[in-house]
């Protein structure tokens, strides 16, 4: 089993993480997380900085939150790339700009070191369950490297192309998920007004044409008004920036998902950014 870093223990990285451990690969994280005393009980090593970790690693995952965040980590003083060894492989597993990751893929190159791009899909829920379904970018020599790890945390698991494919797939998945999630919302927000039971509403369009893991998950978390997060409004607002910027670089119109991020932009402004996508409604609300 190859030696594998961690980095980035936040929602998803962690049970990511775990779910490694699990599967018997050796582990190491950071001991400056915040979740590296869980990692440490479950088995894992730990190093105090990003160079020491790349050095006694033969794999290197990062799940981190933005660009910046991974250019930082990857690319910064302490980084990945000054302590990664020729031969090693690189794994992004974050929602980044497809430029980023593109990026990241010639550095390593030079190096010697193969890269992918890999972000997720499923949310808390995929990543605790190791059912994620993981879209990635890269050489297939690399994919085929890197396929048990991903066995390990997902179930659908596709090379889509190369280097910036997988992220350029993602930020397709979050401008599908964002709309679904607004239509569910402003569904429900009429079916309310009008006095529709929203239980028993949720229940019949589950077994129509209708019928999507969003309204399930999403339609319920709605209803009970649960909306810690599985995965932030703030985040997915950084998601469907990134879709933007993609639709100006290859001049296509994406009036939904502008519409969208502009619902998402403004939760965050009444100070709910923090909580989960499905909570936007209570922008449609109010």
């Amino acid at each position: 089993m190859k030696k594998v870093g961690f980095i980035g223990l936040g929602i998803m990285g962690k049970p990511m993480a775990l779910n490694l451990i699990k599967a018997g690969y050796a582990v190491s994280v950071l001991s400056t997380s915040k979740a590296a005393e869980t990692l440490i009980e479950a088995g894992a090593k730990s190093y105090g900085s990003i160079k020491s970790l790349a050095e006694n690693s033969e794999v290197i995952i990062t799940m981190l939150p933005d660009s910046p965040d991974v250019e930082k980590v990857v690319l910064g003083e302490d980084d990945v790339l000054s302590g990664i060894k020729k031969g090693s492989l690189f794994i992004d597993m974050s929602s980044i700009s497809a430029g980023t990751a593109i990026k990241i893929y010639h550095a390593m190159q030079e190096k010697g070191v193969e890269a992918l791009d890999a972000p997720v899909s499923g949310g808390q829920v995929g990543a605790e369950a190791a059912s994620l379904s993981i879209m990635v970018g890269g050489n297939e020599s690399a994919f085929n490297e890197a396929l048990p790890l991903f066995q390990a945390m997902g179930k659908n698991i596709v090379l889509i192309g190369e280097a910036g494919a997988g992220q350029t797939t993602k930020i397709c998945n979050q401008m599908i998920v964002g709309m679904t999630i607004q239509a569910v919302g402003e569904a429900f927000t009429l079916a309310s007004k009008a006095g529709v039971n929203l239980e028993k509403m949720r229940e019949v369009l589950l077994g129509g044409f209708a019928q999507s893991r969003i309204l399930d998950l999403h339609g319920k978390r709605i209803i009970d008004r649960n909306f810690k997060p599985g995965f932030k409004i703030k985040l997915h607002n950084k998601d469907m920036n990134l879709a933007l910027e993609a639709g100006k670089t290859y001049n296509v119109t994406l009036k939904g998902s502008e519409q969208v991020a502009n619902l998402m932009a403004a939760s965050i402004k009444d100070g709910n950014g923090e909580l989960d996508h499905s909570g936007i409604v209570l922008q449609i609300e109010k």
